[in-house]
């Protein structure tokens, strides 16, 4: 049997009863506290609550106005029009009975992958780090290729509404279409079936036959690489010494192409243009 725990002694109590006083004292005074803080912001007497309630005020209104205007009232409609087509849509699938094998292979899936998510995690987080850092690089070139994107769109919408007209007003033979397709591919269906059954038994004996040695063969190469990694560490640091060695001799030549590029230019608009400024001879000769 257990022992009978003994009651605490009058120090005990005296001093959870001392600690019970003090942290209530400490909430009416943080209580306190706030009240105060709630009564100078919004005291009339003072500048601060007549402001902020004037804010709140003027803020109000200007939500109702802007609310109230015909294009927000047929964008709360066309939203509304929307999640309603989507809940009626959803609905029918979400108690169809192929629904069910559906949930159970996204549940298999989740299952299977969430080993893999946590070994990858690392990895993602990193290279996660990097895209970011990547496009804070390159944010200049973001606005011209937002421009760019945006009249490829513009450009392309005259096209889009041209073929959903086209395949608006032939609805009747893309069903003709639909109807002839379904006629012809329904009776291969139940040979397709039992096709794929003797594939996939086929296939699970190969599978089962080539695994074992795809799996020697895989330790092999494993141990092969781990042996050879020496190897491999030295031609990566014969390729970094390389291009360490060959980085002054590219931004010579790139200096050097640089200047001639420029004395071409200059060249070439002096012949272009002579009347400029004549009696001036400009000759760059490359270093």
């Amino acid at each position: 049997m257990s022992p009978i725990p003994s009651l605490p002694s009058r120090e005990e109590v005296v001093r959870m009863a001392r600690n019970t006083t003090d942290i209530t004292g400490q909430l009416l005074d943080t209580a306190g506290n706030l009240t105060r803080i709630a009564v100078n912001t919004f005291d009339p007497r003072d500048g601060s609550g007549a402001e902020v309630l004037r804010v709140l005020r003027e803020t109000t209104a200007e939500l109702a106005e802007a609310s109230a205007s015909p294009q927000a009232q047929e964008a709360f409609y066309r939203i509304v029009e929307t999640l309603t087509r989507l809940g009626t849509t959803g609905a029918p699938l979400a108690v169809h009975p192929v629904s069910e094998p559906a949930q159970a292979l996204l549940t298999a899936l989740g299952d299977s992958l969430l080993p893999v998510l946590d070994a990858v995690e690392p990895a993602v987080e990193e290279a996660a780090e990097a895209l970011g850092e990547l496009v804070e690089a390159t944010s200049p070139l973001l606005p011209a290729a937002a421009g760019v994107a945006a009249g490829v769109l513009l450009a392309a919408a005259p096209l889009i509404r041209a073929a959903a007209d086209v395949l608006r007003d032939s609805s009747p033979e893309l069903q003709r279409m639909a109807d002839a397709l379904t006629a012809a591919l329904a009776p291969l269906l139940p040979l397709q079936v039992a096709l794929a059954e003797r594939a996939a038994a086929a296939g699970v004996g190969v599978i089962r036959v080539t695994l074992p040695p795809l799996a020697d063969l895989t330790e092999a190469g494993a141990a092969a690489l781990k042996a050879g990694r020496p190897l491999l560490v030295a031609g990566e640091e014969l390729v970094v010494s390389g291009l360490e060695h060959l980085q002054p001799v590219l931004l010579a030549s790139a200096s050097r192409a640089g200047r001639v590029a420029r004395a071409v230019a200059v060249r070439v608009s002096a012949a272009v243009s002579p009347a400029a400024e004549r009696g001036v001879v400009v000759a760059v000769h490359p270093a």
